[in-house]
C-alpha cells in the first residue's frame, strides 16, 4: 500500500483572526496562495477588539475592504476624561472627518462583524483556501533553513490528523501560540497584569449621555465606556485586589456599576450579551522569527487596551511581512528581506506597549495623592495646543533608517514615515484614494522627470509611476499607460507634503524608502541621487535573476 505524500503549499496561516485573514488575504494579493487553519468553523462569536485608527483602515483598504468597514463602523467623536463622580476634567474631540491616512481616526465596530466580512472576502481571493475546525497540533521546525516546515493538524470533528509541508508558516494563533512555543520564543513582562471586567450591552434606545469615549480616572474603580454601535455600548471595570469576576456580573450589581451612563433607561431595555475577565497584559517576544516560521499578532506581543492598538498592532505586522514574503517566495528578492520583519516591527509594538501603559497609569494609576494631583492637572492640559492631538493619536512612529530605509536626509519627508492619502481626481474628474492609483507594489511620486538610473530602478522594483503636475505625455516608447487631472486639492497636498523631494519612492505597505532632491531647474530630471543610495537596499528587494516587467506610469 502506498503511503499518501503529504500535502505542499506554499504558505500556511494558523489562526483566522483579523491577523491571520489579514496575512493571508494581502499574500493572496501579491499573487501567493495561502491556506488559513482555523479550530473554529466560524468566526470567534464573542467581541473582543472594538476600535481601529485610520492607520489600521487603510490596511483594510489594501485588502479591498474600506467600504464594506465604513458600513458596519462609526466613527469615535473623542475621548472625556471624568473623576470618580463623573465630573469632565478634560475632553478631547476629533472635528475632522478624516485623518491623514485618508478615513476617520478613530472607529468603533463589532469584531465578530468585522471577521465575517474579512471572511465573505475571501470569495474574491480564490487563492486563499480558508479550513475551518481544523487544530494544529504541532510545527516542526526543519534542519535547513528554506526547507519546507512540516505541520500537523487534527479535523475537531474527526479527530482524523494530517500532515502539511509549507513553505512558510505565520503562526497569527494568539496569546498562548503553539508557534511561538515551537519556534522557542519567550514573552517579557514590560508591567504589572491588571485583571478588568468587560461587558457588552445592547439597548435600542440611545443612552443620555456624551457620544464619546468615557474613561473614569479613579484607582478606586477605573472603567472606560464606548459605544461601539447604533445599539451596541461597551463598558470595562478594573477589578479590585481579592475581588473576583463573579461579583461584579450579577444583574443587579452590573446594572449598578452602568447607571451613570443610563439614567431613565428602563431596565428590560438593557440586554446584557456578556461578560468577560480578562487580564491585560504587557508583553512582548524576544524571537520572532526562525527560518520561515513568523509570529504575528498576539503571538508576538500583548497590549492593555487604553489606546486600541491590540488587533491594530497585528494587522501591522501582517502587512508588514506579507509583501515581503512573497517576493521571497515568487523570487523576486533574496531571503535576506525577510530578516527585516521584527527588525522593523518588533521596536513600535514595544513603543505602542510602553504607550498603553504609560496611558494607563496616567488615566487610573496611583492612589488617592495622584488622583488628587491628577484632577487639578487635566482641565488644563486640555486647553494645551495640540493637546488633542498629542493624546488621541496613536499611530505607528517611524521606522528607523536601516535595509529597508534610507537615511534621512534634509527635507521632506522623511524615510520610515508613512506616505498620507488625500484622494486626488482622475482626469474625468472622480476622486480617487491615492493607494488606489498606486497598485500592491513599489510605486514613485514624482514632480520632476526621472533620471535614466532612477528609470532602471523603477524597471527592477516594477514600480508604478505617479508624476504630480508631472508632463502631459510621456516620452515615446515609456509603454506607459497614464490618466489625466488637474491641480485638484488632494495632489496639491500631497506635493506639499513632498517638501524639496523631486520624487519619493514608496514601499508597497506605503513606508517611504527613500527621496531624490528637486532639481534646481524646471525640467531637469532628477533621481540621480536616490539611485546613487540604493546599493545599501535594493539587494535585498531584487533578485538578480528576476526579469522586470514593464510598470505604469501616472500623471497627475
Amino acid at each position: 500500500m502506498t503511503a499518501t505524500a503529504p500535502e505542499h503549499v506554499p504558505v500556511v496561516v494558523i489562526g483566522a483572526g483579523p491577523t491571520g485573514l489579514t496575512a493571508a488575504t494581502l499574500l493572496a494579493r501579491h499573487g501567493v496562495p495561502a491556506l488559513v487553519l482555523e479550530r473554529h468553523r466560524g468566526p470567534y462569536p464573542l467581541p473582543r477588539a472594538v476600535h481601529l485608527d485610520d492607520e489600521v483602515h487603510r490596511i483594510l483598504q489594501a485588502m479591498g475592504l474600506q467600504d464594506a468597514f465604513g458600513a458596519i463602523s462609526r466613527p469615535a467623536r473623542g475621548m472625556r476624561l471624568l473623576d470618580g463622580s463623573h465630573r469632565v476634567l478634560a475632553e478631547f474631540c476629533r472635528d475632522k472627518p478624516c485623518g491623514r491616512y485618508g478615513f476617520p481616526e478613530a472607529n468603533m465596530f463589532d469584531q465578530p462583524e468585522l471577521e465575517r466580512l474579512m471572511r465573505d472576502n475571501l470569495r474574491h481571493h480564490p487563492l486563499v483556501t480558508l479550513r475551518g475546525g481544523a487544530e494544529v497540533t504541532a510545527v516542526t521546525l526543519p534542519p535547513h533553513g528554506g526547507a519546507p516546515v512540516p505541520l500537523t493538524y487534527r479535523e475537531v470533528d474527526t479527530g482524523v490528523s494530517h500532515t502539511i509541508l509549507a513553505d512558510a508558516v505565520l503562526g497569527c494563533d494568539g496569546a498562548n501560540s503553539l508557534v511561538r512555543t515551537s519556534v522557542g520564543s519567550r514573552m517579557q513582562d514590560l508591567a504589572a497584569s491588571q485583571q478588568w471586567l468587560v461587558a457588552d450591552i445592547r439597548c435600542p434606545l440611545p443612552l443620555p449621555v456624551w457620544d464619546g469615549v468615557h474613561q473614569i480616572c479613579d484607582p478606586r474603580r477605573a472603567a472606560t465606556y464606548m459605544r461601539v454601535g447604533e445599539d451596541r455600548y461597551r463598558w470595562e471595570f478594573r477589578l479590585r485586589t481579592g475581588e473576583k469576576p463573579e461579583e461584579l456580573t450579577d444583574r443587579e450589581r452590573l446594572l449598578a456599576l452602568i447607571a451613570p451612563w443610563t439614567p431613565g433607561i428602563p431596565e428590560d431595555e438593557l440586554h446584557v450579551l456578556r461578560t468577560a475577565s480578562y487580564t491585560f497584559r504587557a508583553q512582548i517576544a524576544d524571537r520572532w522569527r526562525d527560518g520561515r516560521v513568523f509570529l504575528l499578532g498576539d503571538a508576538a506581543h500583548l497590549t492593555p487596551p487604553f489606546i486600541g492598538q491590540g488587533m491594530g498592532a497585528g494587522m501591522r505586522d501582517a502587512h508588514n511581512l506579507a509583501w515581503k514574503l512573497a517576493r521571497v517566495l515568487t523570487g523576486r528578492a533574496s531571503e535576506a528581506l525577510l530578516d527585516t520583519y521584527q527588525a522593523e516591527r518588533h521596536r513600535p509594538a514595544r513603543q505602542l506597549i510602553r504607550t498603553a501603559v504609560g496611558v494607563g497609569a496616567v488615566m487610573t494609576g496611583g492612589g488617592a495623592g495622584t488622583a488628587l494631583a491628577r484632577n487639578a492637572v487635566l482641565p488644563a492640559l486640555s486647553h494645551l495646543p495640540g493637546a488633542p492631538g498629542l493624546v488621541l493619536s496613536a499611530v505607528s512612529p517611524p521606522l528607523r533608517p536601516g535595509p529597508l530605509v534610507g537615511s534621512r536626509r534634509r527635507g521632506h519627508p522623511r524615510p520610515g514615515t508613512l506616505c498620507p492619502q488625500p484622494s486626488l481626481c482622475d482626469a474625468d474628474g472622480t476622486p480617487r484614494l491615492l493607494d488606489n492609483l498606486l497598485g500592491e507594489g513599489f510605486a514613485v511620486l514624482a514632480t520632476a522627470p526621472l533620471s535614466p538610473a532612477l528609470h532602471a530602478l523603477v524597471r527592477a522594483l516594477e514600480a508604478r509611476v505617479i508624476h504630480l503636475h508631472g508632463p502631459r505625455r510621456q516620452p515615446p516608447g515609456t509603454g506607459s499607460a497614464e490618466h489625466h487631472a488637474g491641480a485638484d486639492p488632494g495632489t496639491r497636498a500631497l506635493v506639499r507634503w513632498m517638501g524639496t523631494a523631486g520624487a519619493v519612492l514608496l514601499r508597497p505597505d506605503r513606508v517611504v524608502v527613500a527621496t531624490a532632491a528637486r532639481p534646481r531647474r524646471p525640467g531637469t530630471a532628477c533621481g540621480d541621487d536616490l539611485a546613487a543610495t540604493s546599493a545599501a537596499w535594493a539587494s535585498r528587494l531584487c533578485s538578480s535573476g528576476h526579469a522586470a516587467r514593464s510598470t505604469p506610469t501616472v500623471s497627475m
